[in-house]
C-alpha cells in the first residue's frame, strides 16, 4: 500500500521560508480552492434550484447583515491607514457599498433583493430575525480587522479573489431555477463583477509586496483562512436552521410565521 504524504498547509510552508510573490499568490489561491464557501452544501442547493422560496428568503435576510456591515469593516480599516494614497484607494470600497447618496450603493441594491422576496425593509434593517451565528460571525470579522495588524486586515479581504466565479454561478443558477427571482432583484451582483476583481487585485498586490518575512506571509495566509471560515460558518448556520435538521434558534425568522411587523 502506497502512503502519500499530506499536502503541507500553506501557512506552515510560509513559516519555513520566505515565499516568492508568485508562491505567496499560489498559496492564497490554494486556500480559496479548498475553503471558499462556494463549496458549501447550502450554496450548491441555492445555485442548483434545490431550495424553497422560504429558504432563499432566509439566506437573503441573513446575508444582508454581512453586506450592511462591510462598509463599517472598511471604515475601520481606513482609520488605521497612515498613507493618504492608501486611504484614497480603500475608501472607494465604502462608496461602493454606501453609495454617493440616498438610494445608491451595494447595501441599497441588496435591499432590492429582500424587497423582491417580500420582506419589509424595516424588518431587514432591524436585524431582528437574524440567526445568532450570523451576527457572531460578522461581528467577529469586524473585530478581526480592528484588532489585528493592517496587513492581516487587508489580507482578510482576499476572498474577493474568488467571488466572480460564485457570483456567476449564483445569478445564472437562480434565474434558471426560481420563478420568484428576476434580474431586477439580483442587480447587486452585476456591480460586484467589476468591483470585486478591482479590490482583490489591489489587496493581492499589497500583500505580495509588503509581506516580506515568513511571519508576515503566515499572517496573511491565516487571515484569508479566517475570512473563509467567517463566510463558511454563516452557511453552516443557515443549513442547520433552515435545511437540516431545521432547528431554529429563539428569535430567528420563521418561515410561514411572518414576524415582520
Amino acid at each position: 500500500m502506497m502512503i502519500v504524504a499530506a499536502e503541507p498547509k500553506p501557512s506552515a510552508q510560509a513559516g519555513s521560508r520566505l515565499l516568492s510573490p508568485s508562491e505567496l499568490e499560489s498559496a492564497l489561491r490554494a486556500i480559496g480552492a479548498r475553503r471558499y464557501h462556494n463549496l458549501h452544501p447550502f450554496h450548491r442547493l441555492l445555485h442548483g434550484g434545490k431550495l424553497s422560496r422560504e429558504q432563499v428568503r432566509a439566506w437573503a435576510l441573513n446575508r444582508y447583515y454581512y453586506q450592511a456591515t462591510i462598509p463599517i469593516k472598511d471604515a475601520s480599516v481606513l482609520a488605521r491607514m497612515d498613507d493618504p494614497g492608501l486611504r484614497r484607494i480603500w475608501r472607494q470600497r465604502i462608496v461602493d457599498h454606501d453609495g454617493d447618496g440616498q438610494g445608491d450603493g451595494g447595501v441599497e441594491r441588496w435591499l432590492r433583493l429582500t424587497d423582491g422576496l417580500g420582506f419589509p425593509r424595516h424588518y431587514v434593517t432591524s436585524g431582528k430575525g437574524l440567526l445568532p451565528a450570523t451576527r457572531f460571525a460578522v461581528e467577529a470579522y469586524v473585530h478581526f480587522v480592528r484588532e489585528r495588524s493592517l496587513m492581516e486586515a487587508i489580507a482578510s479581504s482576499l476572498t474577493e479573489l474568488f467571488s466572480p466565479g460564485i457570483i456567476s454561478e449564483r445569478v445564472s443558477g437562480m434565474l434558471a431555477n426560481y420563478d420568484f427571482v428576476s434580474p431586477e432583484i439580483l442587480v447587486y451582483f452585476g456591480k460586484r463583477l467589476t468591483q470585486a476583481p478591482r479590490d482583490a487585485d489591489f489587496a493581492l498586490e499589497y500583500v505580495k509586496t509588503n509581506a516580506n518575512t515568513p511571519e508576515l506571509q503566515r499572517a496573511v495566509l491565516d487571515a484569508l483562512t479566517f475570512k473563509c471560515d467567517v463566510l463558511w460558518s454563516q452557511l453552516d448556520a443557515l443549513y442547520f436552521a433552515y435545511v437540516e435538521p431545521r432547528l431554529l434558534p429563539p428569535g430567528a425568522w420563521e418561515p410561514g410565521a411572518e414576524q415582520v411587523a
